[in-house]
């Protein structure tokens, strides 16, 4: 497991509704940390998980 760390803009069904969100999780894989990511967002700012988030800034991987 790996750690990763995302700093980037957040999009919302290809609205952008924050520019700098910065977030940090463990995962086997990049997909998997992006889709941890999303959910962290999602609950820290009230969304129902059916919403499309999609964080489109690089992620960092930390070893």
């Amino acid at each position: 497991m790996n750690k990763y760390i995302y700093e980037g803009p957040v999009i919302e069904f290809d609205r952008c509704i924050q520019n700098n969100w910065k977030g940090e999780t463990v995962a086997a894989s990049e997909t998997k940390a992006r889709s941890n990511l999303s959910y962290q967002w999602k609950k820290r700012n009230n969304r129902i998980t059916g919403v499309r988030i999609t964080l489109p800034g690089k992620l960092r991987k930390i070893i």
